[in-house]
């Protein structure tokens, strides 16, 4: 319920108004040099308050690594990350104590056991995926330095406005290169607009996130139920407020014949290729060589401040104004954990 992986093992614990937040991370191997920055940086842009499209609360999100790591090498044991929370204003919510907010986890959660953390959506909060990309971003750097694996994320639609190209990966520097994390200048523009003006609205948008992995070698991955494109779509639908997962040509194959998009096969420089990628670099449930190509929805934040019909606890039907420092929109700060998650499940596999 808490652990993601079978070789690698990630466990995530922490509430968003909790005292710490974090991970362990099991079955990493021995011997790998912790890069703290990279681990750092990863975790900086998934923080909240870091610009003027995302919450404005503000989190330095330090890693604390305490476990696991001795001369700055992992040693094989359990690896231990922790953030400290240092900026809850759990009183912003008191005025959600008995109240169900549309679309949010705030039924299902008393449904399932009887008792909510209404601060801040307590474990349902997106703030725990904090300790995912710590965790994650370490496997991360593994891949990258000792296999060859590279990951790449980036925002590829804002509400309606979408990036038009082909996948591929893009550099750090190209996403990096403006808030919203779209490589095309003009799009990121007009994305960030939008952004602004949903928010100026006290309302949310919605958008996807491309990721493209290349250097992953043919055969990763098992047959029926081990398959590598269902341990990615375990991975991403885990991650709050996503609603829709699709790899390679997705779900716009459904409307076209074989033969506008089966990938035929090439032999070149000696390596087994295909002309096309329809098919995002996975067939059969196996890495087939080629990037790695996936999608990942994400619906608008679910609190927001437009007048909502819900109910209180007790049934009593009221009108809903929510407040509280909330992301208008939360696609650009997911594209570490995309990213990170994603370094997860290739590490699981190809470790």
């Amino acid at each position: 319920m808490n652990t993601l992986g079978k070789n690698i093992r990630l466990t995530s614990y922490g509430e968003s108004h909790g005292e710490v937040i974090g991970a362990v991370l099991d079955g990493f191997p021995s011997g790998f040099p912790i890069d703290k920055t990279f681990i750092q940086y990863q975790l900086d842009r998934r923080k909240p308050g870091q610009s003027s499209i995302a919450t404005p609360r503000t989190e330095n999100d330090e890693v604390i690594i305490n476990s696991g790591v001795f001369e700055g090498k992992t040693t094989g044991a359990p690896i231990h990350f922790q953030i400290k929370n240092t900026n809850q204003n759990s009183k912003d919510y008191s005025h959600l104590k008995e109240v169900y907010r549309p679309s949010h986890a705030d039924y299902t959660y008393e449904a399932r056991y009887g008792i909510r953390d209404y601060r801040g959506g307590g474990r349902s909060s997106a703030r725990v995926t904090a300790g995912w990309v710590a965790a994650g971003a370490l496997v991360q750097d593994l891949l990258v330095k000792e296999k060859g694996v590279y990951i790449g994320a980036y925002v590829h639609q804002i509400s309606t406005i979408k990036l038009i190209t082909q996948p591929r990966y893009y550099s750090l520097d190209s996403v990096e290169s403006n808030i919203v994390r779209c490589p095309d200048e003009h799009i990121a523009k007009e994305m960030i607009d939008a952004i602004h003006q949903a928010s100026a609205q006290k309302d949310s948008l919605g958008g996807v996130i491309e990721c493209v992995i290349k250097g992953v070698p043919a055969g990763l991955g098992n047959p029926i139920f081990d398959k590598l494109n269902a341990a990615l779509a375990h991975a991403m639908m885990s991650i709050n407020a996503v609603k829709g997962f699709e790899i390679g040509g997705g779900f716009e194959m459904s409307s076209k014949r074989g033969s506008e998009v089966n990938d035929s096969f090439t032999l070149a420089d000696g390596k087994t290729q295909t002309t096309t990628n329809n098919s995002g670099g996975i067939q059969g449930g196996i890495s087939n060589g080629m990037d790695i190509v996936f999608r990942v929805a994400f619906k608008p934040t679910a609190t927001i401040g437009v007048s909502q019909q819900t109910i209180t606890n007790s049934g009593e039907n009221i009108n809903l104004e929510a407040t509280g420092r909330h992301d208008p929109c939360v696609v650009p700060r997911a594209v570490p954990i995309v990213e990170t998650l994603a370094a997860l499940v290739i590490g699981d596999f190809l470790l």
